[in-house]
Formats: structure tokens, C-alpha cells, sequence
């Protein structure tokens, strides 16, 4: 009777029981059910399945009593403890569970760097070559995440913590998922969940700002075609793009020097072998690690507080100053030119790629059927990433 007694109190069951009737243990029971829900919104709505089915399931997996795939007092003994054998990853390997190790690829920043070298290897920068003054557009979207910065030091974040919930407003997970790592682990589910919920929901956020602030007669601006874009441009576009801004923004060099080496492969025409790999292989196999060891961070204690509330508002925030500031900075610049911009293409200055860009074009289309929009937008789309990084190498220059 006793083995029988033993074994049933080993069983997660009984933890989950005993820990619900017990002061706060509920908390796993709703970290479990939030799962849930985000698995139904990836699978059948599909917002960013690719990435947050693997979220969801880290978390229902971290949450889940008795488990041990997740441990989250580790990692709190390796960010505060002076001690040497606490602080380093071979106390992690030594006493951590499956998602532990996983995590060791997000805090070193690993992940993040070849989500973006696999994005680089899917990117045409033409359009951004063809028309540089795009990239004032996607210079202007990132105001967001310093508006939102300055929202969250309001609230009371501290200046890692607002930092991390800023970026959001560069609308690209992996460098929301690399400054937070860097600056605010403790906010890193919270914060990854905010993020890609709301790139998800760009085609439901962004068009009734982009209508808002924008006539009827503007959305019906046709642009002219955009020149073609020679072969030696796009290779030396790379290039040019991580000495300067490695020289510029040391901090963003990692992110930013992958984007363009992914990059280089593409356009250079000599290593389709490797291109293909980063565009499929590589991405698919980082994305599942990424998804999976970022939702474990979302244990009950660092999820359920009221931060992570004021996070998801800032996130909203933040992503509608993005799209509002590249539209009307789009308008600004139709004072000065000759050749007039639609500026619903400022509203892609996020760096959603590609979705943004098609909102764009979707919104175009409705007022005026015969625009086309889509490879206008395209230019400040991609520098939305290039501009995002670079905010986050500022802030993390900064704070880090």
C-alpha cells in the first residue's frame, strides 16, 4: 500500500491537484489552459503557426507538474549568483532538463542570429536598392519602439525592462527574442507571445490606421515603376550594409551581419547549395528549437502578473505608432518630392516581411483596383529589418 501511496505522489496528477488546492498553485492549471488557447489560435486560426505552435507546446510542456524540462530557479541561480560554479552553462547541462539545453541556444543568442541568416536567404533587396528613400520609411516605423520605451519607463519598467518591450514595436520576433535575452530574460515569454501574436495580426492592425490617416485621393496614388536592379548591386548591397553598420552599431552587428551573409549567398549566384539550405533546412530546424525553449519561459510565476498585462497593451501600442509614423512620415515626404509616394507603403516600415507589404497592397487595391503596391512596399519592409536591428543594437549598447 505504501509503494502504491509512493507512486501516486510521484504522478503529476496528484502535483496538480495538491498544487491547485494549495495558496497559488492554480496558476499551472491557467498556464495550461493559455497553452491550450494558443495552440487554437496557431492551428485553427493561424496566427504564426510555424512559430507559435512550438511556443504553445513549450509552454503546456514547462507547465506541466513533475515534468522537470524546464527549471526556472537554474536559471535564476546562473543570472544572480557571484558564484562560478553556478555562473556558467555547465551547471545548466549538469542539473537541467531537456528545454534547459534548448534555452542555452536563445540566452546565448544562437538562434535569433540564424533565424535571420535564413531570412537573408529569402530576402530581395531590390526594391530597397531601387529606391533608397524607402529607407527613411522604414527608418521612420521605428519610432515605435522608442515611444514605447519611453511609455513603458512611465509605468515603471526599468530601463532593460523597457528596452525589451519596446522592440516589439519593430514588429520581428527574433530581435524581440534577442534583446530580451540579452537585456530582460524574465520578461522573454511574455514578450515573445506579445510579439508574435501582433505580427500576426497585422492585416487586422494596420489598415484602419493607414485609413485613418490617409484620404481616399492618397490611397489612390499610383507610383511609378521601380528601375532594375543589376547583379552587382545586390552583392555589394550586403556588403556595404554590415561594414557600415557594424562600424555604426557594434551591438547590431550579429543580427545584422547575418541577415546580409544569408543575403550574400542569394544574390551572389555561387552558393545555391548553402542559400537553399538556410532558406529551408536551417530556418525549419531553428524555428522548432527557438519556438519550443522560448515558450518554456512562460512558467506560471513570470506570466501571471500584471506586467505581462501592461506588455500586451504596450505591444498594441507600439505596433500602431510604428505603422502610424512611417504613413505620415510618407506624407511629409510628398511635400518635398515631385514624384509622389502612396504613403500607405510607409505603414510596411515594420519589418513583418512579407505580410506588411501586403497589407499595403491590399489597402491600395481597395481604393484604387488597377494600383499595385506590393513591390513599393517591399523597399520599406526590408529596411523595417535592417532598421530594427540596428534600433536593437542601440538599446542594447545602451542598457546592455
Amino acid at each position: 500500500m505504501d509503494a502504491i501511496m509512493n507512486f501516486i505522489k510521484e504522478t503529476g496528477f496528484y502535483s496538480l491537484i495538491g498544487g491547485f488546492l494549495s495558496n497559488g498553485g492554480w496558476q499551472n492549471l491557467v498556464m495550461i489552459l493559455v497553452s491550450l488557447l494558443l495552440l487554437w489560435l496557431a492551428i485553427k486560426k493561424q496566427f504564426e503557426p510555424l512559430l507559435l505552435i512550438g511556443i504553445a507546446f513549450g509552454m503546456l510542456l514547462t507547465n506541466l507538474p513533475g515534468a522537470g524540462l524546464y527549471n526556472q530557479e537554474l536559471w535564476n541561480e546562473f543570472m544572480n549568483s557571484a558564484s562560478e560554479n553556478y555562473h556558467s552553462y555547465g551547471y545548466i547541462l549538469a542539473n537541467g532538463g531537456l528545454l534547459d539545453y534548448l534555452y542555452i541556444g536563445v540566452k546565448t543568442c544562437i538562434y535569433p542570429c540564424l533565424i535571420f541568416v535564413g531570412i537573408g536567404a529569402m530576402t530581395d533587396f531590390g526594391p530597397l536598392i531601387s529606391n533608397p528613400k524607402s529607407l527613411l520609411l522604414g527608418a521612420a516605423a521605428q519610432i515605435g519602439i522608442f515611444a514605447t520605451f519611453l511609455g513603458a519607463k512611465a509605468l515603471g519598467f526599468d530601463g532593460l525592462e523597457a528596452s525589451s518591450i519596446g522592440i516589439i514595436g519593430g514588429a520581428d520576433g527574433p530581435t524581440a527574442i534577442f534583446v530580451t535575452s540579452q537585456l530582460a530574460s524574465h520578461l522573454l515569454g511574455p514578450i515573445a507571445v506579445a510579439a508574435y501574436s501582433y505580427m500576426a495580426l497585422v492585416p487586422v492592425i494596420q489598415p484602419p490606421i493607414m485609413k485613418l490617416l490617409t484620404t481616399k485621393k492618397e490611397r489612390e496614388i499610383v507610383m511609378k515603376p521601380l528601375r532594375q536592379v543589376s547583379k552587382t548591386e545586390k552583392i555589394i548591397f550586403p556588403i556595404a550594409v554590415t561594414i557600415f553598420v557594424a562600424l555604426l552599431v557594434p551591438s547590431a552587428a550579429p543580427l545584422v551581419g547575418c541577415l546580409m551573409l544569408g543575403n550574400l549567398w542569394k544574390e551572389s549566384g555561387v552558393a545555391d547549395r548553402l542559400c537553399k539550405t538556410a532558406q529551408n533546412e536551417l530556418m525549419n530546424i531553428v524555428t522548432i528549437f527557438l519556438g519550443i525553449s522560448v515558450g518554456a519561459t512562460a512558467v506560471a510565476s513570470n506570466f501571471l502578473t500584471i506586467q505581462t498585462l501592461s506588455i500586451i497593451a504596450l505591444g498594441v501600442v507600439a505596433f500602431g505608432v510604428a505603422s502610424a509614423c512611417g504613413v505620415l512620415f510618407a506624407k511629409f515626404m510628398n511635400l518635398f518630392t515631385k514624384n509622389k509616394m502612396n504613403p500607405l507603403i510607409g505603414s510596411a516600415g515594420v519589418s513583418a516581411v512579407p505580410m506588411a507589404a501586403r497589407v499595403s497592397q491590399m489597402v491600395g487595391q481597395k481604393a484604387n483596383p488597377s494600383n499595385f503596391l506590393l513591390m513599393h512596399a517591399m523597399g520599406p519592409n526590408v529596411a523595417g529589418v535592417i532598421g530594427s536591428a540596428i534600433a536593437a543594437g542601440a538599446l542594447i549598447a545602451i542598457f546592455g
